[in-house]
């Protein structure tokens, strides 16, 4: 059984940056692609950002040149850098790999 715990998530000022991290547990972690998602409340769950297990990236639009995923096979972790938060990142984050999803952290970003 696979497990995904994110962490770093809580309420930032616009302009501001936060790190999210999700670490997995098990052992196949560096086989697999992976992704950050939210969801904004009446919204529908978006992808934000996916990574290869090679290190290729793709990002959603609205994030592009703010946000920057990253991975470490070594530790089992993905990264989510956001910098430049506007109130429109706020939503809950959550990691994916393959079939399996974190648990969510919320991002706030209000003054």
């Amino acid at each position: 059984q696979v497990q995904l715990v994110e962490s770093g998530g809580g309420l930032v000022q616009p302009g501001g940056s936060l790190r999210l991290s999700c670490a997995a547990s098990g052992s196949i972690f560096s086989i697999y692609a992976m992704g950050w998602y939210r969801q904004a409340p009446g919204k529908q769950r978006e992808l934000v950002a996916a990574i290869t297990s090679d290190g290729r990236t793709n990002y959603a639009d609205s994030v592009k040149g703010r946000f920057t995923i990253s991975r470490d096979n070594d530790k089992s972790t993905l990264y989510l850098q956001m910098n430049s938060l506007k109130p429109e990142d706020t939503a809950v984050y959550y990691c994916k790999m393959w079939k399996y999803w974190g648990q969510g952290t919320q991002i706030t970003v209000s003054s």
